[in-house]
């Protein structure tokens, strides 16, 4: 029995099921590609901002603004963009840009979540459907008969192909949902440290310049 034949004998609730799927593999595809692009690149990024900016501020500035493709470069720049700010504000645009960063991250949680509730429901309604048409076509004068209970049997076994369905959608879609989760976690942990080490250099730089961080050629040894 092929995948097109246990599909037919799935039902109706196999075309939603079916629809579920494919929602769900376009977003774990799309996250899939999201993250290769960025996980083996975010600290390299931030350790050169951040070492770049114990020496000058400016060619900090400059290394996080030619890594605007990356999360992270995006998350240094909105802070070293704002030249000789005080350091609250330096540190408000971190946490903003850090937010932001986040939200953009976490694209696609919603969908995976409403998969994972949703499929073994669809699964459980097309298995209800399929018994109620099962045991309603089974005639109670005919249930000595072994042809007769065994073609209920059969009926029975396909209305459950339903259930295994959504589950497996549900099962995969929640492997994957939360391996970015904690992908997401590990992000924000590097930000948060990435973030709290530039604020530190800059608050440091800020006295040691009287408010003119960019203009120290040295600013932190």
């Amino acid at each position: 029995m092929n995948i097109t034949e246990l599909f037919v004998r799935g039902g109706v609730a196999m075309w939603p099921l079916l629809v579920l799927s494919v929602i769900a593999l376009g977003t774990i595809m799309e996250r899939i590609w999201f993250w290769s692009r960025i996980i083996t690149r975010e600290r390299e990024v931030a350790g050169r901002v951040l070492e770049a900016a114990r020496r000058e501020w400016t060619a900090a500035t400059e290394i996080a603004q030619r890594a605007h493709r990356l999360p992270m470069g995006r998350f240094l720049y909105a802070a070293l963009k704002l030249k000789d700010q005080e350091p609250e504000v330096f540190r408000l645009a971190l946490e903003t840009a850090a937010n932001e960063e986040l939200a953009a991250m976490r694209r696609g949680d919603k969908v995976l979540e409403l998969v994972i509730a949703v499929s073994p429901m669809l699964g459980l309604l097309g298995t209800v459907l399929g018994l109620m048409s099962s045991l309603g076509s089974l005639d109670l004068n005919d249930l000595a008969i072994g042809s007769a209970t065994s073609g209920a049997a059969a009926g029975i076994g396909q209305s459950l192909l339903t259930t295994a369905t959504g589950l497996i959608i549900a099962i995969v879609s929640l492997m994957f949902y939360r391996l970015f989760q904690g992908l997401v976690f590990g992000q924000a942990k590097v930000f948060r440290q990435s973030g709290s080490e530039l604020e530190l250099l800059y608050r440091q730089a800020w006295s040691l310049s009287n408010g003119k961080p960019s203009e120290l050629g040295m600013s932190v040894n």
